[in-house]
């Protein structure tokens, strides 16, 4: 891979005076909102036509989305790497490549071999272009004030959904699927290939020095208790908030409610997600980094408890998703944030990736491991209530990710 943006600069001193190209937060805006509405937000909308219309089962094309999802895991650790050493423009534009290759090849793909084929390229896309990698940019860029920047992203990030499922179903009810998937390639490829070539070619800084507790390499972190305890919260809750968002709809069924209420239910939640974003940096100025990371986990768990108890009304029941959105809000920032609260910017790229692979996989497996609990369990209300000790279990690990010989952690 030729290195596009290895330059360093004398702007970057490692101390908080950084270099922030003007063009790159817009540009990671416009990516996000495209990268994840057309490779992750599409599939969701145009898997009953493609079922329908091909005869695949829908077990195996969902099995190929969730197999993209665990690839870009597994891959992003590898991503984080080469961002640390070189910066986010080579990879990020590569990354677009190989994202419209991806949806180029699951358009045209005669049988589920080549389907899955295209959705494995997915996978490899998805670490070099979803949030993982336009964190690790922010956070080198904009540090120390990147909270801001991560919460600009994120909000422009949860737009993708708004913007490319309804356009998706417009597409759908004109084209077929080969078709629409077509069209998005071409959006894919108009969009993100010149915004991450052009807007990410500002020279990337030198990296802050490592605080003492952190000397020894990211290796050397990733080997010590406070890292791996978080992994496993982070993982633990990242499970419990995936398998509730999509088993919200079957639960607010069994409660009786109607398929368009249950919708707009789900629909607030994510509407409470992105009003919950725009609260984290205040939030994160208030609160010491393991307080807050215990509090909103266990409020995450609260509010999933509260869904397995509470029937009714529905008035109720919307104001739960919308709280339960929110918590998920502040999660996606707290992961953002973890690495360099704790341990500085020095490794972010790879200790993030490292942080977000078993969560990743966890999110993958959540529908499947979910639904088949629901069903062992006689119910989705059981269930809920499973994921809510789960939460209570992560919050309480959260509790032993605290390093007793770090400033970061307290401040």
């Amino acid at each position: 891979m030729t290195d596009l943006d290895a330059r360093s600069t004398a702007a970057a001193t490692g101390t908080g005076d950084r270099s922030r190209p003007r063009a790159v937060l817009p540009a990671l805006c416009a990516t996000q909102i495209t990268s994840w509405g057309i490779v992750y937000y599409a599939f969701p909308v145009l898997n009953p036509q493609i079922t329908a219309t091909t005869g695949w089962p829908a077990g195996a094309t969902t099995a190929a989305f969730s197999a993209a999802l665990l690839i870009s895991a597994v891959a992003g650790i590898r991503v984080g790497r080469i961002i640390d050493r070189r910066g986010p423009r080579t990879v990020m534009t590569s990354g677009s490549v190989l994202g419209v290759l991806a949806i180029l090849i699951i358009a045209v793909a005669p049988n589920l071999l080549v389907f899955f084929t295209g959705w494995m390229v997915a996978g490899f896309a998805m670490a070099a272009t979803f949030y993982q990698p336009a964190f690790a940019a922010l956070t080198r860029w904009w540090a120390p004030d990147h909270v801001r920047a991560l919460t600009i992203v994120t909000l422009a990030g949860g737009l993708a959904s708004t913007v490319f499922a309804p356009l998706t179903a417009v597409l759908a009810d004109h084209l077929s699927w080969r078709s629409t998937y077509l069209v998005l390639a071409l959006i894919l490829a108009a969009v993100t290939i010149p915004a991450h070539a052009l807007g990410l070619k500002a020279p990337w800084p030198k990296a802050a020095s490592a605080p003492l507790h952190a000397r020894g390499g990211a290796g050397d972190v990733a080997r010590r208790r406070p890292f791996w305890m978080l992994a496993a919260a982070l993982t633990l809750s990242a499970f419990a908030v995936y398998a509730v968002v999509v088993a919200l709809v079957p639960l607010l069924l069994e409660r009786g409610l109607t398929t368009a209420q249950a919708a707009w239910a789900l629909g607030l939640g994510g509407a409470g997600q992105t009003l919950g974003r725009t609260l984290y940096a205040a939030l994160a100025r208030r609160t010491a980094v393991t307080t807050r990371t215990v509090a909103l986990i266990a409020l995450g768990g609260a509010t999933t408890a509260a869904l397995a108890i509470v029937p009714g009304p529905y008035a109720l029941l919307l104001m739960l998703s919308v709280a339960a959105g929110m918590v998920r809000g502040n999660l996606t920032l707290l992961q953002a944030t973890a690495i360099a609260d704790r341990w500085g910017t020095t490794h972010y790229g790879r200790l993030s990736g490292l942080l977000a692979a078993p969560a990743t996989a966890a999110s993958a497996l959540a529908p499947f491991v979910g639904a088949a609990l629901a069903s062992a369990l006689s119910g989705y209300p059981a269930l809920f209530a499973v994921l809510a000790l789960l939460s209570g279990i992560a919050a309480l690990i959260a509790v032993r990710s605290a390093s007793t010989n770090t400033h970061a952690a307290d401040r």
